[in-house]
């Protein structure tokens, strides 16, 4: 892992999680038809394993992410009712105290 990467991802895990996914999609369009290999296995990934990475490992990735920019999302929403109410509370202060 680059040092950069490994920093970002030790303050964001979900970075991990894109990286990772955007890591597989690459393997797997350069891969076409090719076996992948595994350097810890003696067998590569053939057609089989190849197929159920894109069908099984990609969509719960996928399902991940898209989970997390639903949780992203509400966050920030949330968050910025918070500064809105605060600064209508700030303007509304501002107006009684003039």
């Amino acid at each position: 892992m680059s040092p950069t990467l490994d920093r970002l991802t030790a303050e964001d895990p979900v970075a991990l999680v894109q990286s990772c996914h955007s890591a597989l999609l690459w393997i797997l369009r350069s891969h076409q038809s090719h076996p992948i290999p595994r350097f810890w296995i003696d067998h590569p990934y053939g057609e089989e394993e190849i197929t159920l990475l894109e069908e099984e490992l990609l969509p719960a990735l996928e399902a991940f992410l898209a989970r997390t920019g639903e949780i992203d999302a509400r966050i920030e929403a949330a968050h910025e009712a918070e500064v809105e109410r605060v600064q209508a509370a700030m303007a509304a202060g501002e107006l009684l105290a003039a």
